[in-house]
């Protein structure tokens, strides 16, 4: 019994003794955990250096903002360039460029501007507010070359210097789409203010130009006295984010073959618009990657709402029984390869004022013959299965665009309109007789046009739906709505973006519920950078030089940094 007790007490030592133990090594296994060396992730930077070479369908003109409307490739280039007051995000709202901030008075007529006191041109001189009354008086000017409608709404602003680096802009009238007038590149006064305004366009300076921007013109790249390309180098003194790539080279191509033969040769990095005839062989190309975005233009079939001879347009459901009709999603598949989205406002997708929740239609032939069912329209007894009520027939006369784009969509409109009872006959014109002669004077039953949003940031719909705007103005349609009216006659003279929204907002929704016209869709842009190219991105646009938005961050060159694997988190 003794013996017993006594190894009963020694096992409970040894117990302490092994549990001490055990302690011990978990201890000392937790400690060498903790002194295990942390994983290392190799990260690549992007930083200066690299010449980005882009091949471009087109040729030079002249680089210089205020005539860069009529040359795209011109645009482009200048976008590197120069640089106005403000320029636009891709929601289409206004963001500090030349100008460090702004204000407007409550009542939206007094806008004040001070530029940066970093900004300078590139060849030293500062930016000053000077500058910019004097490019806004070539504006104003009798320049042959500039839109009239441009000349016309600078003519009723007045612009104040208040200092060196302040300006005003004084309106007659509120007017809240003006901010997207300020988005125009500037002119260096001390360079241009003693050429006469009627020399201007044929400057030397147009060949060799001084801007703001982020880049500053290096060269041109003339063969057997024609202009072939243009050299821009990295602006050192640029006022705001350096970009990182060092030097831009631009190669002109008369097409778009000419152009995918020279990235296939390695003679461009980029192709700056991918048309659809190359848009497959630009797929197949393992290192060359797409970039796609909305572009600012609806194809849109109008009514005529107030053509006696067509009085069934007048009827809501008539219209939305049409909409329900038409194949949107087919035409964008397989006439236009993908590169369209379908549409369903009068507002840009993407725009600060667009509404993704009102009312669309969805191809339905079933739920559309039924529409027109309780609506009264029977097929007639003449066997032609056009549907009729109380004699009146479904049947009109479709103008379009005299080309075979717009030939195969106003024939697509015919199929899938005639499998509803509903007959269409086609009428091609070209574009300036069915602006002139037709849309203008009122004188068409149906239409098939494109609406061009180009650079207009601003969603401002007032032109073609507005009461106002029936009699000679662009509501060809003659939509004539008091509540949609109303929604955005006030969103033009209310500054607050937010309110504007929400007027913009209910605009929509009237729209959508009585469809005065129907939206098909937005054509698509396309353009292709090699993989090479980091930092590449492509939001909603409003002009193709916006695929350069945000070119300070494209890049070509970078360095490795050792990073932790895992970074420190914080512990509840």
């Amino acid at each position: 019994m003794a013996f017993l007790i006594f190894k009963m007490e020694t096992m409970k030592k040894l117990r302490w003794q092994f549990l001490i133990i055990l302690l011990t090594l978990t201890l000392v296994g937790v400690l060498l955990i903790r002194q295990q060396p942390t994983p290392i992730v190799v990260s690549p930077q992007p930083v200066s250096g690299g010449i980005y070479t882009e091949g471009m369908i087109g040729s030079f003109s002249r680089l210089n903002p205020l005539f860069d409307s009529l040359n795209q490739p011109d645009r482009d280039i200048d976008r590197l360039l120069y640089s106005g007051l403000i320029k636009f995000d891709s929601q289409g709202n206004p963001v500090a460029d030349l100008a460090e901030s702004w204000g407007v008075s409550l009542d939206g007529t007094v806008y004040n501007f001070t530029i940066r006191p970093s900004a300078v041109w590139h060849d030293g001189e500062p930016v000053t507010s000077a500058d910019v009354t004097f490019t806004l008086g070539l504006l104003q000017n009798n320049i042959s070359a500039l839109p009239e409608d441009v000349r016309s709404m600078w003519s009723q602003v007045l612009v104040k210097e208040l200092d060196e680096k302040t300006l005003r802009f004084e309106l007659n009238e509120p007017y809240a789409p003006f901010m997207d007038n300020l988005a125009f590149g500037i002119l260096p006064k001390h360079l241009l203010e003693d050429v006469p305004v009627d020399l201007i366009m044929e400057n030397e300076f147009n060949l060799h130009p001084i801007g703001s921007g982020p880049y500053q013109f290096d060269s041109l790249m003339i063969e057997d006295g024609e202009i072939k390309g243009v050299i821009l180098k990295k602006f050192d003194d640029y006022y705001g984010i350096k970009p990182f790539i060092e030097q831009v080279v631009f190669t002109y191509y008369p097409d778009a073959q000419s152009v995918l033969e020279a990235y296939q040769m390695g003679e461009v990095m980029g192709i700056n618009k991918v048309p659809d005839q190359i848009l497959d062989e630009v797929l197949a190309e393992p290192n060359l990657d797409t970039y796609s975005s909305r572009m600012p233009k609806l194809s849109i079939v109008l009514f005529n709402l107030q053509d006696p001879e067509v009085s069934f347009f007048q009827e809501t459901d008539v219209r939305i029984a049409l909409m329900r009709g038409l194949n949107r999603q087919w035409m964008v598949d397989n006439l236009f390869h993908g590169q369209a989205i379908v549409a369903h406002s009068p507002i840009l997708p993407g725009n600060w004022a667009y509404f993704d929740g009102s009312d669309k239609y969805i191809y339905d032939v079933n739920e559309a013959i039924n529409t027109l069912i309780d609506l009264g329209y029977e097929i007639s007894g003449d066997g032609s299965g056009i549907r009729e009520k109380e004699g009146l027939r479904l049947s009109f006369t479709l103008l379009y665009p005299d080309d075979k784009t717009h030939l195969a969509v106003a024939e697509a409109i015919q199929r899938d309109w005639l499998k509803i009872g509903v007959q269409v006959e086609l009428q091609p014109v070209s574009f300036e007789d069915l602006l002139n002669n037709y849309l203008s004077s009122r004188n068409y039953q149906v239409a098939l046009v494109d609406l061009d949003f180009e650079n207009d940031h601003d969603p401002d719909p007032y032109p073609f739906w507005h009461q106002s705007e029936v009699t000679g103005g662009q509501n060809y349609s003659q939509w004539d709505d008091r509540s949609a009216s109303e929604y955005i006659e006030q969103a033009r003279v209310i500054v607050d973006t937010n309110f504007r929204s929400k007027l913009y907002r209910n605009f929509q929704i009237v729209f959508s519920r009585q469809l005065p016209a129907l939206p098909l869709y937005y054509p698509v842009f396309t353009f292709a950078v090699d993989s090479q190219v980091s930092g590449v991105q492509l939001a909603p646009i409003y002009n193709i030089s916006d695929r350069f938005l945000n070119f300070n961050e494209w890049y070509l060159v970078t360095r490795r940094s050792l990073e932790s694997a895992s970074e420190p988190t914080a512990q509840p």
